[in-house]
């Protein structure tokens, strides 16, 4: 193929990746997955300031790659190398995305299915068309859940709604997914617009504190309201020495809009 498995752009400090497999509406094969990867470094050489990720043709992404399972089916592929490319691969890229330090926007139009739906998952925001749809039914096709549905949606929906979700397979549209919080936002026919807006938010803001925040608040659901506390305090100390700050204090100060840098 002589397209990009997974495309760049990178304008007024916004970056976006686009799976761009629309013809396999965006599985996530092994190309995808390692151009994914390589992606995600291009975004951090950049200055970029806020990443959204996305796909291209309609769909989102319908998740594990049908090529690779057929091939295990039919001998081509050890069980071996399915778990490995699964693991160091599907979930390589995902974990990457979850951990990555900018704020990420998923913008979902179509379908987000099994690994697709985790990858959306993995985003810190969520933004969807009416036409975006998400479902973790890897009982589908006879598997359990991979690529880290055991992590990102119980911490969503809660157990029982995650048990639920993953044993019957719902497909679920943009408002019942919005109503469970899968999604943040659904948007109508400014869909485009609406993501744009939301993103240029993002991309304005004071690059370090949000980077700071997104790190603190994933790390209290590990920790005691103390242990958060003084970890807050640590990276405070350090977002006090930022150009946004002395910006935004001294804007506030004088009644005016902040002009943040993302320095």
């Amino acid at each position: 193929m002589s397209e990009d498995a997974v495309l760049l752009d990178v304008e007024e400090e916004i970056a976006t990746i686009t799976l761009n497999r629309p013809e396999m509406r965006n599985a996530i094969t092994h190309e995808v997955s390692t151009t994914l990867l390589d992606r995600l470094d291009e975004v951090e050489d950049s200055d970029a300031r806020a990443l959204v990720v996305t796909g291209s043709g309609g769909s989102f992404s319908a998740g594990g790659d049908v090529n690779a399972m057929s091939a295990r089916l039919s001998g081509e592929a050890s069980l071996a190398e399915s778990v490995r490319r699964i693991h160091q691969e599907t979930s390589r890229a995902i974990e990457r995305v979850a951990k990555f330090h900018l704020p990420t926007v998923a913008k979902i139009d179509g379908v987000a299915f099994g690994a697709g739906a985790n990858l959306a998952l993995a985003c810190d925001v969520q933004l969807a068309s009416r036409e975006a749809s998400i479902s973790f039914g890897f009982k589908q096709v006879g598997l359990a859940v991979d690529t880290g549905t055991s992590y990102f949606l119980p911490r969503i929906v809660g157990m029982n709604k995650a048990k639920e979700l993953v044993f019957t397979g719902e497909l679920l549209d943009a408002d019942d997914a919005h109503e469970l919080g899968l999604f943040n936002h659904v948007y109508g026919d400014d869909f485009e617009g609406e993501v744009d807006a939301f993103v240029e938010e993002l991309a304005q803001g004071p690059t370090v504190a949000l980077e700071t925040s997104k790190r603190a608040l994933v790390q209290g659901l590990e920790q005691s309201l103390d242990q958060a506390m003084t970890r807050e305090a640590a990276h405070q100390a350090a977002v006090f020495e930022t150009d946004d700050h002395r910006e935004g204090a001294t804007a506030f100060m004088e009644k005016r809009e902040p002009d943040f840098s993302g320095e």
